[in-house]
């Protein structure tokens, strides 16, 4: 009975991850690379710090 049920989840977890890549779109990510200046990986919009008045 265990066996079974164990079973049906490992086979209801395979066609749910089929559907979620079936429908997941693929987007390009907007806002994400590299600096071309340092090289340091970007998060977000914004400007990279390197590039950041370090003054104050």
């Amino acid at each position: 009975m265990i066996l079974k049920v164990v079973l049906l989840f490992l086979v209801f977890m395979g066609v749910m991850g089929m559907f979620g890549k079936w429908r997941r779109p693929r987007l390009p990510r907007f806002g994400a690379g590299k600096c071309p200046d340092c090289g340091r990986h970007r998060i977000g919009k914004g400007p990279c710090p390197c590039k950041q008045n370090r003054n104050g």
